[in-house]
């Protein structure tokens, strides 16, 4: 009787509450959820080439890529520690002053390892400061500093064929749409730490556009 009693209970349990209870193993303690969230993980599509040629630029700008990636996170992260500071701050005099240090402390962090970037790899990087912190260098600068310091790094990046207004486009245009292939690939081979762009980005829309094999014209004879 007492067993039919325990039965009867725990199906009236059952039917008062119908959520399912999973449990979390955390440092040794079970935490009961009723949903786990899950990362989104994108399904990459084979990697195909046109041509040898097709092949070895793909080669090329990944080994870039991944190369110059952490510069620009590591950009993202320190906007994101001043702002953040700056916001805590009510006087002008401090927010300038404080400004004025971090500043100096990214300068000097980075100054050392950027020269060492060739002309490609410095385009790269202004297109990834953009992907991760949804404002172009020269924006940045004009803020962090004044309009003519960012005009005058702008003529000087000029000569080397770098611009420092350039935006990060992967839908229009068909190298962003492979640094950004790479991007995903290293992430999920965990060669690059994650960090999510400061803007939305269609990856799927990108990937339709760029992978559709071109359209052969036919040549009309004379």
């Amino acid at each position: 009787m007492l067993f039919t009693a325990l039965i009867s209970a725990q199906e009236n349990q059952v039917e008062q509450d119908s959520t399912v209870v999973h449990y979390m193993i955390i440092e040794g303690d079970s935490i009961p959820v009723t949903e786990v969230e899950l990362d989104e993980v994108l399904m990459l599509p084979n990697l195909s080439f046109k041509d040898r040629e097709a092949r070895i630029r793909y080669i090329v700008l990944r080994r870039k890529t991944i190369k110059v990636f952490p510069y620009a996170k590591l950009a993202a992260e320190r906007l994101e520690t001043l702002q953040k500071r700056l916001a805590q701050l009510k006087r002008k005099r401090d927010k300038k002053k404080y400004a004025k240090v971090i500043q100096k402390y990214i300068e000097d962090e980075f100054s050392a390892e950027l020269k060492k970037l060739t002309k490609t790899e410095g385009q790269i990087l202004v297109k990834l400061i953009h992907r991760q912190t949804g404002k172009t260098t020269f924006q940045l600068i004009k803020e962090l500093r004044n309009g003519w310091r960012a005009f005058w790094f702008n003529n000087t990046a000029s000569l080397f064929n770098i611009s420092l207004k350039r935006e990060f486009n992967p839908i229009e245009v068909e190298e962003d749409y492979l640094i950004e292939d790479i991007l995903q690939r290293a992430f999920q081979s965990e060669r690059l730490d994650r960090q999510r762009p400061a803007f939305a980005i269609d990856f799927y829309a990108c990937v339709n556009k760029w992978s559709k094999p071109k359209k052969k014209l036919n040549k009309t004879k004379e």
